[in-house]
Order: C-alpha cells, then structure tokens, then sequence
C-alpha cells in the first residue's frame, strides 16, 4: 500500500490543487484512492472526496486522541491513502509542535511530498529544502513537488539546483496555469456542492497533474506496509433500537457533514433521506430532521422562494419534531437572512434574525460544557469538556431574553459569546460543528433522543385512543 501527506512551506502554495489532482489522476488509473484532510475542514474534503471517489476522513491532532486517529486512518486505509495538510508542515497551534502536520506525519509514518510554491525562485530554494530536512531529522520528506513555474527553464534550473544541493527527488514540476485555479471564498475553495463545473474542474486537474507529475515515482517512494488498528473504535455507551428516518439537508446550500458522523448515525440506528431544500417542495416521511452547515446566504433567494417547504419545516419544529442544525443549518432555520444589503425570509422556527458581517464573528476551535438544559440523552460516563469548532461570518441576534441553551462556552463565540445550543421545542441548533470522535457521542445520543421523542409521542397517542 501507499500513503502520504501532502504539505508545503506555507500556506496558499498550491497543495490542494495538487491533492485534488492526485487523487483524480491516481484514481483514473485504476487505483484505489483514501483521501484524508488534516484538521477541521469540510469544504477540501469534498473537492477530495469527489476526486478519490471515496468520503474524505478528517484526522484532527486537537480533537481526537492518537489512538482514534491512528485507528481512523487504519481502518479507512485503501490502496492508496492520501493526507492533505493544512497551512504549512511546521505550522500548528502548540510551540512544541505536536499538533503540526509534521506530527501527524510521524503518528502516521508517512512520507512527505512537500509543495513548493517556486514563484520567483531558483537557488534559494536549495537552503529551503535543506532547512525543512534539518528541523526535525524524524520527518521524512520524500520527495518535492514544484508549483507555479514560470516555464520550462525555470523548471530546469530548479531541477538543477535541488539535485546539486539535496538529496531530495524532484517529484513533479507543474507551471502556472490559471485554468487550474478553483474559485475561493472567505473560508478557501467554493464548495464543490455548489460549482456546477466541479466534475469537469477536477478531470482538468488530474489531467494537467497526470501530465506534469510522475505518478509512478511518487508511489514508489511512498510504499508503506499498512497501519495495525491500536484498539477498535469507541463506541457510544447509548443501546441501539429500533429504526429512525432522519431527513438530513444534501444540496448546494448544505453540505458541511463530516463522512464519520454520518457513519454514527447509521450505525445507531438511523436511516438517512436526503433531500433539497431549494427544489422540494415537501419533507420526506421521516422521524427527524437534520441540517448541518454550508452558505445558505448564497442561496439565498432561492431558499426564500420555496416557501411550501419552509412551511413544513416551521410546523414540524414546533409540533415537535426532533431536530438538529449547525451554523448554516440554524441560520436556515431563523426568521431571516440580512445579506449584501437585502434582507431573506427564512423558516422562521427560530424567532432571532441573522445578520452577515465583514469579518469572522466566531472562528477556530470551541471549547464547550454541557448544561443540564441540554435535552439529548446523556450517555452513563463522566462528563467531559466537550471540543469542536466554529467558523461563521454571521450573528444570531434579537433572540428572546429566556432563550435556552444547551451549552456555554468556554473557548469560542458560540451564539452570544458566552452560550451556544439554542433549544426550542425539540430543536437543538448551535454555530459549533461537533464531531462523534472520543467522548462526544452526539450522533448517538441524539438517535436516542428521537427514538424517545417517539415512544413519548406513541404513548400520548395510546393514552388518547383509550380516553376516547
């Protein structure tokens, strides 16, 4: 088998055009492609997933133990198993480096294919490679890749001058190309839910990187005997029942859901039936509802137009209907969305107004302590401080003053600074993304939840059939 982490000197220099490219050009030669993104990031995964044919995983130095990452990364291992870093190979939070991409390297004992952006550079880049080689003798770069080449005799001077000066193999050299170019918002690339030529992007890609990368010395230098499992995943204390529907939001203006989260769901019990909040015009037969995050102001206009289903979203929250949403998700699920000078008509199942702002109101990670407002069955071990993430340009504002939430914030913004999780009916709707990774089972408590709202809702039906 193979695996590998992209990374780079610095963010921005091109590692996830070339992760997208190798995935598309590996997998159109027949290999089985595993994609994987480090650190919390939905919209890379998509474009890698989409590329690889297979759900992106996210491995996350942070918010998960090294035994889970490890076990993550072996269980999902394919043929072929691709990381993308995020921001440079050294780049972290901590001083000590141990949540850097170089770390996770060493976890994984991968081989590092470092992109270089190598605008404007010729000699200097030996010492570059050298310094990358000399801060940390534990990684091993495998092999570079050059990026934005200004021709054919920029590429040979560069050849030139990392054979003569290092040991490091020259991988690819790819010239600048516009047409390689994803279109990037505030958060990076566009979604690829949301580019309609996004099949079309990555096949010129992988073309262009098929071309101008050597595919089969990459593999060879990244041949790796597989990972052994440290333990089997944790598995939420909550028992399994019967079967749940939750209709789950998958179209252009949601798609933030992480693949492993999606896994704890179905592995708790519940069915997932998608559907379009901007063309359906009716929720599906289903027990729960679930919107997670994505632009829903891009959409705006046309989330506003489908009035027949905000409709049935509104009625179904307040006659009880079990219901989750994150960030996008809860913005969708407001009075309204104040947005580039016009203002939106939303569902309206939440009496508070979103306002877009300029700059990031919440961003990063998220530190959270449950309250005992929170209405999701809580699973028979200690609490702990519960670790996510936030990245919204958006407010929620005018909410009720007896407002209740299910969470306060310890590190973040959350709603209001200081709280997040707004509860309504059997809504929970906060700005965090959790993630069903070590203590936090929210996908399997919240089936449990709606499995109890329905033995509730079955009981009070009983009770009314016999007082009739």
């Amino acid at each position: 088998m193979n695996r590998m982490l992209i990374s780079a000197a610095h963010k921005s220099s091109g590692k996830t055009m070339v992760s997208i490219g190798l995935c598309a050009a590996l997998a159109a030669r027949g290999h089985v492609v595993q994609p994987f993104k480090k650190g919390p990031d939905y919209i890379d995964p998509m474009w890698l997933g989409q590329a690889a044919g297979h759900p992106c995983r996210n491995l996350d130095l942070y918010l998960m133990e090294n035994d889970d990452i490890v076990a993550t990364f072996a269980r999902h291992s394919a043929e072929v198993n691709l990381v993308e870093g995020n921001k440079g190979l050294y780049d972290g939070l901590a001083l000590d480096g141990s949540n850097s991409n170089a770390a996770l390297a060493k976890l994984l004992d991968l081989p590092v294919i470092l992109v270089i952006d190598a605008r404007g550079m010729t000699r200097g880049i030996a010492p570059l490679i050298l310094g990358y080689q000399a801060f940390d003798k534990d990684i091993r770069i495998a092999g570079v890749i050059l990026n934005n080449l200004g021709g054919k005799r920029h590429e040979s001077k560069l050849r030139a001058v990392i054979e003569h000066y290092t040991d490091v193999p020259v991988v690819g050299a790819i010239q600048h190309d516009e047409r390689l170019s994803i279109v990037e918002r505030h958060l990076g690339l566009m979604p690829s839910n949301e580019s309609h030529v996004a099949t079309s992007k990555i096949k010129q890609i992988g073309e262009a990187i098929a071309e101008q990368v050597d595919l089969d010395k990459l593999l060879a230098l990244t041949q790796k005997a597989p990972l052994v499992i440290p333990h089997k995943a944790q598995v939420s204390p909550l028992p399994c029942g019967e079967k749940v529907r939750i209709a789950i939001a998958r179209d252009r203006s949601f798609g933030f859901y992480y693949a492993d989260d999606l896994d704890a769901l179905e592995a708790a019990g519940a069915e997932l039936v998608p559907f379009d909040a901007l063309r359906d015009a009716n929720l599906p037969d289903v027990d729960a509802l679930y919107i997670g995050g994505g632009f829903p102001e891009t959409c705006a206009t046309e989330l506003e137009a489908n009035v027949t289903l905000r409709a049935q979203i509104k009625q179904a929250i307040e006659n009880g209907m079990p219901a989750y949403a994150e960030c996008g998700g809860l913005m969708y699920l407001s009075r309204n969305i104040e947005y580039q000078g016009r203002t939106y008509e939303m569902v309206g199942a939440i009496p508070g107004d979103v306002k877009m702002h300029a700059k990031p109101i919440g961003r990063g990670y998220v530190h959270l302590k449950e309250d005992e407002a929170h209405p999701w069955p809580r699973p028979d071990v200690p609490a702990k401080q519960i670790k996510a993430h936030e990245f919204h340009y958006s407010s929620l504002e005018n909410l009720p003053s007896d407002s209740r939430f299910a969470y306060h914030v310890e590190r973040g913004y959350g709603i209001d600074g200081e709280r997040d999780g707004l509860i309504l009916h059997n809504l929970l709707a906060s700005y965090t993304h959790l993630r069903t990774i070590g203590s936090c089972y929210w996908a399997t408590r919240f089936v449990a939840f709606i499995r109890r709202c329905k033995e509730q809702q079955n009981t009070s039906t009983l009770t009314i059939g016999k007082s009739q």
